[in-house]
């Protein structure tokens, strides 16, 4: 199989990888996907009572992405949606809706398409399983529920959201249980991904670590 300029980097809800994936496109000038938010998406039009099949026809059409100093901001009708996107509400309903197989496939394409040669990240759960097998760099990236927790509640303080951290926890475990055990796409790394544990790592202790192996593959 050919291996094309794609870095995956998969993990568990809070496990950093997003954050790990943002620094990683801004510093080495790739382009990125964050395919959560586009779950996410789904389940935002779907509040909007937006019919599964029409949604990806939405995104290609009137949504657009953006990294700003290693921030992406999602815009809908150039309004800027991100906040909403991130909510636990939303975080719950596109969790359900990943596990469905016509959301999978609705989405399947509009990811691939992301790829261009000069580079692309791409962050998930199944980047590196199935949407981009062909990658040349597969990371799985994770850490202790606690501290996935943790950051998790930071994050949502920050954007105002109460939050009960027992909760944030058993949610956390809730949903890496579904997300490890479900038939279709399980979060698991692929067979040949750098598994990296972030519990006791800083983001820059993170970046630091798969600085080194992006440059030993694409430099």
């Amino acid at each position: 199989m050919k291996k094309i300029n794609v870095i995956t980097i998969d993990g568990p809800s809070a496990s950093g990888k997003g954050a790990l994936s943002r620094k990683i496109a801004h510093n080495f000038g790739f382009d990125i996907l964050d395919s959560g938010l586009l779950y996410r998406l789904c389940a935002y039009f779907s509040n909007k009572k937006i019919n599964l099949d029409e949604i990806p026809k939405k995104i290609n059409s009137e949504v657009s992405f953006k990294l700003n100093d290693e921030l992406v901001s999602v815009h809908y009708k150039k309004k800027d949606i991100t906040n909403k996107l991130r909510t636990e509400e939303i975080a719950k309903i596109a969790s359900q809706m990943s596990a469905k197989n016509e959301t999978r496939k609705s989405l399947f394409n509009i990811q691939r398409n992301f790829y261009t040669e000069s580079g692309l990240v791409a962050d998930g759960r199944d980047m590196g399983t199935v949407v981009f097998q062909d990658a040349k760099l597969k990371i799985f990236l994770t850490a202790s529920s606690e501290i996935r927790a943790k950051r998790r509640y930071l994050e949502l303080q920050n954007l105002g959201q109460e939050v009960n951290m027992p909760a944030l926890i058993a949610d956390i475990e809730e949903r890496d249980l579904k997300d490890s055990s479900r038939e279709l796409s399980p979060l698991i790394p692929a067979d040949e991904a750098y598994v990296i544990d972030s519990s006791d790592m800083s983001l820059e202790e993170v970046f630091s670590f798969t600085e080194n192996i992006v440059k030993k593959e694409f430099i």
